[in-house]
C-alpha cells in the first residue's frame, strides 16, 4: 500500500527520507575518503614509486586532486538528469558509479605487477569516483531539503552533510584497524579490504533509496510544466551570480577540510613522527564530534540568519588556525587529538553543517540541482582538490614551515566571508499536504 500522508502529518516518514539522503552520502564519502587516507600511506609506494619520497607523495596527491576537476562534469551530467527526470533516479546511478570505481581500485594490481598501467588505471577509476560524487551531493541534499518543512530546512540540510563526517569516521576507523597489521601485510592486501568491502554498503544504500518517492517540489514542478529542456543553459545565462557565490561559499569548507582532515595524515606522520593509527583515530574522533555537532548547528541556523552564521564560522576558523598548529606541533598524542577535534570536528563541522542549505536556497526548484551542483563542485575543484597539493608544496618551499599553510586556510575563509554578503534566498512554497513521501509504508 502506498502511503500518501505528508511529511508534516506523519513525522515518522521523515526518518526514511533523511536516512535515504544520508545513506548514499555516507557511502560516497566513505569510498572517496578511503582513497584520500590511503594515498598518503600506500599509493605513494605501490603505484607511484620513486627514489624521492616527496615526489611520490606529490604524485599520489595529484591522483587524488585530479578527480576534483571531473566532479563539476559529474554535477552537470547528473544535475541535468535530476532537474529533467527526477532526483531519485540520479541517486541510483551515482551510487553505482562510485561503488564500481572503488571496488575496481581495491582489485587493481600494483606498479611492480603491471608497470605504468597501474597508475593509469588508478587515475581512470578515480575519475569514475569523481563523476559519481559530483552528481551524488546535489541529489542527496535536495532529497532532504525539498521534503523539509520551511522552518527546519537548516536541520534537514545538515543531515546529508553529516555523510561526509560519517564517511570519514568509517574510513578512518577501518583503515586505523588495518594499520595494526604488520606493514608488509597492510601494503600487500590489508588496504584493499575497505575498497572491495564497500560493495556491501552500496547494496544497502540502493535498498534504502528504492523505498523513496520523488520530492514534493520536483513533482509540483513536473506537474506545472516548469521543467527546463536545458537547465545548464538557464543557470549559466541567468543564475551565474548565484553560482559564483556558491563557489566562494564553498572555499571555507573545502580548503580547511582537506587540511584538517586529509593533509594532517601526511603532516603528522612524516613531520611530527606520529603513529599512523594514532592520526587516524584522532580523525575518527573528530569526525564523530562533527557528526553530533552538525545537526545541532543546522537547527541553530533555522533561528539565526544562515549567511551571518556562516560568516561567523569562517571567521572563527581564521582566528583559530594558528592555535591549531601550535597545539598540533607539540607532537603529543593529546595535542594531536585536541587540534584535530577542534579543527575538523568543530570549525569545519560548523561551516559544513549549513553550507548545503545555504547554496540550495540560492536557486529556484527548476534549476536547483544544476545550479547548486555546479557551484558546489566548481568550488570543490578550485579550493578542495588542490588543497593537499598546495599544502605539501607550501611546506616544501618554506623549508618545513607550517605558517604558509595556515595563511592558505585563512585566505579560503576570507573568500567565503566576502561571498556570504552576496547570498540571496529564493522564496519557496511549503510542500503540498498530499505529496507522497515513500512508495512503501514505514
Amino acid at each position: 500500500m502506498t502511503d500518501t500522508t505528508s511529511v508534516q502529518e506523519n513525522p515518522k516518514l521523515n526518518y526514511r527520507v533523511l536516512l535515504g539522503s544520508l545513506s548514499g552520502s555516507v557511502i560516497e564519502w566513505f569510498d572517496f575518503l578511503v582513497y584520500g587516507t590511503v594515498a598518503a600511506l600506500v599509493f605513494n609506494k605501490m603505484y607511484f614509486p620513486s627514489d624521492n619520497e616527496f615526489v611520490s607523495t606529490i604524485l599520489a596527491y595529484i591522483s587524488f586532486s585530479l578527480t576534483f576537476f571531473f566532479r563539476p562534469l559529474g554535477g552537470v551530467i547528473f544535475a541535468h538528469i535530476g532537474d529533467r527526470i527526477g532526483r531519485k533516479k540520479t541517486l541510483f546511478i551515482t551510487l553505482m558509479l562510485m561503488g564500481g570505481g572503488t571496488v575496481a581500485i581495491g582489485l587493481l594490481p600494483d606498479y611492480n605487477t603491471i608497470g605504468i598501467w597501474a597508475p593509469i588505471l588508478l587515475i581512470c577509476f578515480r575519475i569514475l569516483q569523481g563523476i559519481g560524487i559530483g552528481g551524488e551531493w546535489g541529489g542527496a541534499l535536495l532529497l532532504a531539503y525539498e521534503y523539509a518543512p520551511k522552518n527546519r530546512r537548516g536541520l534537514y540540510g545538515a543531515v546529508p552533510q553529516m555523510g561526509i563526517s560519517l564517511g570519514m569516521l568509517l574510513a578512518a576507523g577501518v583503515v586505523a584497524l588495518l594499520t595494526m597489521l604488520p606493514d608488509d601485510q597492510f601494503l600487500t592486501w590489508g588496504w584493499r579490504i575497505p575498497f572491495v568491502g564497500s560493495v556491501v554498503l552500496v547494496l544497502i544504500g540502493l535498498w534504502i533509496r528504492n523505498g523513496l518517492d520523488e520530492t514534493p517540489e520536483f513533482k509540483r514542478m513536473r506537474e506545472s510544466g516548469k521543467q527546463l529542456k536545458l537547465p545548464i543553459k538557464e543557470v549559466v545565462t541567468k543564475h551565474w551570480g548565484a553560482v559564483l557565490v556558491s563557489i566562494g561559499a564553498k572555499a571555507a569548507e573545502t580548503g580547511p577540510f582537506y587540511i584538517f582532515g586529509t593533509y594532517v595524515v601526511a603532516y603528522a606522520t612524516n613531520v611530527l613522527g606520529a603513529r599512523d593509527n594514532n592520526v587516524l583515530l584522532a580523525i575518527a574522533a573528530a569526525a564523530f564530534v562533527a557528526t553530533l555537532w552538525m545537526p545541532i548547528f543546522g537547527a541553530i541556523s533555522d533561528r539565526i540568519n544562515r549567511a551571518v552564521l556562516y560568516r561567523w564560522s569562517a571567521t572563527a576558523t581564521i582566528l583559530l588556525v594558528v592555535p591549531y598548529y601550535l597545539v598540533l606541533n607539540t607532537g603529543s598524542t593529546l595535542g594531536l587529538f585536541i587540534a584535530t577535534i577542534v579543527g575538523f570536528g568543530i570549525l569545519w563541522g560548523s561551516v559544513n553543517a549549513i553550507l548545503g542549505t545555504l547554496i540550495a536556497e540560492n536557486f529556484a526548484p527548476e534549476v536547483r540541482y544544476t545550479g547548486a551542483s555546479l557551484g558546489y563542485q566548481l568550488g570543490a575543484a578550485v579550493f578542495g582538490g588542490t588543497a593537499p597539493l598546495i599544502a605539501a608544496w607550501l611546506f616544501e618551499i618554506s623549508g618545513g614551515q607550517w605558517w604558509p599553510i595556515a595563511v592558505y586556510v585563512a585566505l579560503c575563509c576570507v573568500v567565503s566571508i566576502v561571498a556570504s554578503f552576496f547570498i540571496k534566498r529564493v522564496s519557496h512554497k511549503e510542500p503540498v499536504s498530499a505529496a507522497p513521501v515513500a512508495q512503501h509504508t514505514v
